[in-house]
């Protein structure tokens, strides 16, 4: 394995692939919420605010994340988390995510290790047939969801990226995040605008999703501190069971991201090409209830 620090290089030929709240006083009165700005766009203007949350965080370097993903469907609901860190500028990062007990109610399930990367996810510890001391390579673009849910967690910058879209956007309120002040925000994105707007290294996945995807409007909940800088975000997806646009019935998803103690170092070792299973991956079992569509099932190498 190679070693890098805030950085990627591609594997094989196929490639791996300031502003704080300020309020003026005027006289006595000093201001309203609306007045305040946060990382340079007033609260009166949350739409501006939201398109803007990716920008801020690319500033900012990096963080640590915790996410959660839970789905339902025919009644059942399963839950997903992760833990790990994220390089905004170089678009990597690194999560250990659990996936819940299998339907025999096992608990013994060693957690998927997970590499994010420009147009590739990998993973190890996948199961369905992958030797444990095998990494699987997805190549992102290729997924109808834009991997925003294949992995069980979605991409920290892709979930900021999927605000650029937004279209419609209220402030809810100030309130706190771990003791961190944070301003709570509820919209309704569209991924095709998103797209449209986002960087390159992300533009295919949200195209994808948007023609993967049941709808292209996306409702999230999302909280930004003073700097403007995403702290956390709640999407909420639905897509069809078995793949987008193909399943049987519709799935939700409601992905949850936490952003945390930004400007931490970021190290990221990815596999080699000998390290990379080659052969074909069964479905897992927990794809009939849904919990397959959120860790990679039916994702090629």
């Amino acid at each position: 394995m190679t070693r890098r620090q805030g950085r990627y290089r591609r594997v094989g030929a196929a490639g791996a692939a300031a502003g704080v709240v300020a309020c003026v006083g005027l006289g006595a009165g000093g201001c309203s919420d609306s007045d305040a700005v946060v990382g340079g766009a007033r609260l009166g203007d949350p739409v501006r605010a939201l398109r803007e949350a990716a920008d801020r965080l690319t500033a900012a370097g990096s963080a640590k994340t915790r996410t959660s993903m839970q789905m339902a469907s025919g009644g059942t609901r399963v839950t997903i988390r992760g833990k790990g860190v994220y390089d905004f500028a170089e678009r990597i990062g690194r999560l250990k995510v659990m996936l819940p007990q299998d339907p025999a109610g096992s608990t013994d399930r060693r957690p998927i290790t997970e590499l994010l990367t420009p147009g590739a996810l990998f993973m190890k510890n996948r199961g369905a047939g992958v030797p444990a001391d095998k990494w699987v390579r997805v190549e992102t673009e290729s997924l109808s969801d834009g991997n925003l849910v294949t992995g069980g967690a979605t991409d920290p910058l892709a979930a900021a990226e999927v605000l650029r879209g937004t279209r419609e956007a209220e402030y809810v309120g100030r309130t706190e995040l771990a003791g961190t002040p944070v301003h709570h925000y509820r919209g309704t994105a569209d991924l095709l605008r998103a797209a449209e707007f986002a960087g390159r290294a992300v533009r295919t996945a949200l195209r994808a999703a948007a023609e993967g995807f049941a709808s292209a409007d996306v409702p999230f909940d999302a909280y930004l501190d003073d700097e403007g800088r995403v702290r956390k975000v709640r999407h909420r997806f639905d897509f069809a069971n078995g793949g987008p646009q193909g399943g049987r019935h519709t799935v939700a998803v409601a992905s949850t991201t936490l952003l945390y103690d930004f400007g931490v170092p970021v190290t990221v070792r990815l596999p080699d090409e000998d390290d990379i299973y080659a052969g074909e991956i069964a479905e897992d079992a927990g794809a009939e209830t849904g919990a397959g569509a959120g860790a990679g099932v039916g994702a090629k190498n």
